[in-house]
């Protein structure tokens, strides 16, 4: 049997990681069977860059660390290998880093999450990250005003010369 200081240990690591997870906007499980070192290393700098982090935690851990804050929709999802990802700031930019590197490797898979506390499955999680990002929306945004005030000033510009003319 399990002394008190591992159980006092293992009950901290539970605290800390539920804490951590209810203030995060994503929370995403994948499972990395089958990947080589390098290309995890690669992929945990990506999701560095985009403001989450990675981490390889025990399934049993990240089971009652979800349960101590009332979620218990992915308990199914925590078996075999499982990383987790956490981001407390923007959900899309790491969807997006884990979703592209699953194109390419195909043992890498998606399996669930929770995104702004909502659980979703690997194919709503997909479908987010298809999405173009925020900043790709305002360019199209601003290409499109931008487009329209063209043809409003080709439209004044041509009535303007038809008076003249006149």
């Amino acid at each position: 049997m399990a002394s008190e200081k591992i159980l006092k240990q293992k009950e901290e690591s539970v605290n800390n990681l539920a804490a951590e997870l209810k203030e995060s906007t994503l929370i995403l499980l994948v499972d990395y069977r089958g990947i080589s070192v390098e290309d995890v290393t690669k992929l945990r700098k990506d999701v560095r860059e985009a403001n989450a982090e990675y981490r390889v935690i025990k399934n049993n851990i990240i089971r009652r660390a979800l349960n101590a804050n009332g979620e218990n929709g992915l308990d199914s999802l925590l078996e075999g290998p499982t990383a987790l990802i956490t981001s407390k700031e923007d959900y899309l930019a790491p969807t997006k880093a884990i979703y592209n590197f699953a194109k390419n490797n195909d043992f890498y898979k998606i399996k669930g999450g929770i995104i702004d506390g909502k659980v979703m499955t690997a194919e709503e999680i997909i479908t987010i990250a298809k999405l173009p990002s925020r900043q790709e929306l305002l360019a199209k945004l601003a290409g499109a005003l931008l487009g329209n005030i063209t043809k409003l000033a080709v439209a004044l510009d041509q009535v303007r010369s038809q008076k003249e003319n006149a």
